[in-house]
């Protein structure tokens, strides 16, 4: 069999519509060309009000990130491809850039957007940062 260009595919999700797009973008792709599909949720370590909401508001980002994780790998089956779940904290653009790294992935699948308009004024948008520092191809998806 011939080695398929996009072995290892990443797909970071945020629970938006955008990163649902993606993985059932990541799905196709991963049956025709046989690959293996790593869905992963960062969760973003943010300064909060007091250092008390700090340890909570993490508490609820990583059980959220728990269930979005969960509900993709059961779309994934559901369309015919296993997934391996990671969970990781830190900053989103950097830990995407990592794992891409660390799992030798050829393909990134990121949604167009996910943050709110404030949001990506002050941050930047994923996507755009992915494009500049990613070690493989992008397919942003909208």
């Amino acid at each position: 069999m011939k080695k398929s260009l996009y072995m290892n595919i990443l797909v970071p999700l945020d629970g938006s519509k955008y990163s649902e797009k993606a993985l059932l973008h990541a799905c196709d792709l991963a049956k025709n060309y046989r690959s293996r599909i790593i869905l992963l949720y960062v969760v973003e370590k943010t300064a909060s009000l007091n250092l008390l909401d700090r340890k909570e508001y993490l508490q609820i980002l990583r059980k959220f990130g728990n269930k979005t994780l969960i509900h993709a790998r059961n779309t994934a089956i559901r369309l015919g491809v296993d997934a391996k779940i990671v969970l990781k904290e830190g900053n989103i653009a950097n830990e995407i850039t990592k794992l891409a790294k660390k799992e030798r992935c050829n393909l990134i699948i990121v949604g167009s957007k996910g943050l709110g308009a404030t949001a990506r004024f002050f941050l930047g948008s994923i996507s755009n940062k992915l494009a500049n520092n990613s070690p493989c191809s992008i397919l942003i998806v909208k």
